[in-house]
């Protein structure tokens, strides 16, 4: 088989491009690992910016988007027991949307599948090579098969450990790291939001919340844990308990609790590697970068690496000319950075540092007092939270 784009990654990164391909007349595949049904219900984020839900809409791929997101003008801060509210939509006229990843994946395979383009589940991509030829490959595993597709172009969208990032040289690669010291136990629970919008919750004394949904009766909520914390170690009872602790008591503010149908633990970390091309490879998405989840862009940012790319490629195969191709590494990680730093700032500002005295804490409070008690605060707070355009 030979295609103009084999692209390696059924999530969001890897069928956007797909998408955007097509509509723009290139020919591309895509080879995911997992089954199509996994691929469509597992859960990860569910926050989307105002320029990703943009981009669904002019791929023609947010109908049922537009008609059950949950659209949020604002959000809701607490610290210092005190609550806050960032007007998103008078401060910047952007909004966010809530409507899961495993949604999002299934609009964007019903659309690609619908159009025609392939996507080959169960389609383990085992090595990539002829990176620095006119000819790359990706060799696969299919139905107990080997097979190799051939391309002029391979686009790594397989995540942290698939082998396109792999398969960057060891001479070029530059990585980029920072663990953090806690995870969050994260929860879905059959329980209506607490309030409509997401709450950010910082205790000075008990540590990190977030309160947030995934529909109108299905709400998702993080505590601050231990990063090698066991769920096992959280019964239910336990959950809800820490969850109004660190929530605290204000005015039209009632825990909406009901049975928890997940829980589990994540640890938080920042990652970056650079180059995210080499020769005929570019890698996107988490195959590139992960933050931690506080600032919500790690969806956002594989939707806006592709949106780059796919100009890079649909520019080539119009004119011939390889300028974006060259400028695909800066142009991405001038937003990659950006939301790395905020996503950093966020993570740091809200949560409780192992280590820190009193000092600390009273000046994190300060922190947040002056973000959240100025509209210069709040703006910059807001602009980075709903996304800054998408770099072109």
């Amino acid at each position: 088989m030979h295609v103009q784009i084999c692209i390696i990654g059924a999530g969001p990164a890897g069928l956007m491009l797909a998408r955007l391909l097509h509509l723009a007349g290139v020919s591309s595949v895509v080879l995911e690992s997992r089954a199509r049904a996994y691929v469509e219900t597992r859960v990860r984020a569910g926050l989307l910016e105002q320029g990703s839900v943009d981009l669904m809409a002019a791929t023609g791929m947010d109908e049922r988007l537009r008609r059950e997101a949950m659209v949020h003008d604002g959000t809701e801060y607490i610290a210092g027991g005190q609550l806050f509210h960032v007007d998103m939509w008078d401060l910047i006229q952007r909004r966010i949307y809530i409507y899961g990843q495993q949604e999002v994946v299934k609009d964007m395979i019903a659309a690609n599948l619908a159009a025609g383009v392939p996507v080959i589940f169960e389609a383990e991509a085992r090595k990539v090579g002829g990176l620095d030829t006119e000819k790359p490959f990706v060799e696969y595993a299919h139905n107990g098969a080997e097979t190799t597709v051939t391309c002029d172009f391979i686009a790594g969208c397989d995540g942290f450990h698939g082998v396109s990032r792999a398969a960057l040289p060891d001479a070029v690669r530059r990585d980029y790291a920072r663990d953090y010291p806690f995870g969050w136990l994260g929860i879905l629970a059959d329980a209506a939001p607490t309030l409509p919008e997401l709450i950010y919750c910082q205790n000075e004394e008990r540590g990190f919340a977030l309160f947030t949904m995934r529909s109108p009766k299905i709400s998702r909520c993080y505590l601050q844990v231990a990063p090698d914390e066991s769920e096992d170690n959280w019964s239910d009872d336990r959950i809800w308990t820490e969850l109004a602790l660190r929530l605290g008591d204000h005015e039209g503010v009632t825990l909406s609790t009901g049975a928890i149908t997940q829980k589990s633990v994540t640890p938080m970390r920042s990652f970056v590697s650079e180059p995210m091309r080499h020769g005929r490879l570019f890698i996107a998405g988490d195959a590139a970068h992960i933050v931690p989840p506080t600032g919500a862009k790690g969806m956002n940012l594989a939707i806006s690496d592709v949106y780059v790319l796919s100009r890079a490629m649909t520019e080539f195969y119009k004119t011939g000319a390889t300028a974006r191709f060259d400028a695909y590494t800066e142009t991405c990680l001038r937003r990659v950075w950006g939301a790395q730093h905020f996503s950093w700032w966020m993570t740091s500002m809200m949560h409780n540092l192992p280590g820190e005295n009193a000092f600390d804490r009273k000046r994190q409070l300060a922190e947040l007092r002056t973000v959240l008690g100025s509209r210069a605060g709040q703006t910059l707070l807001a602009e980075n939270y709903a996304g800054l355009p998408m770099e072109m």
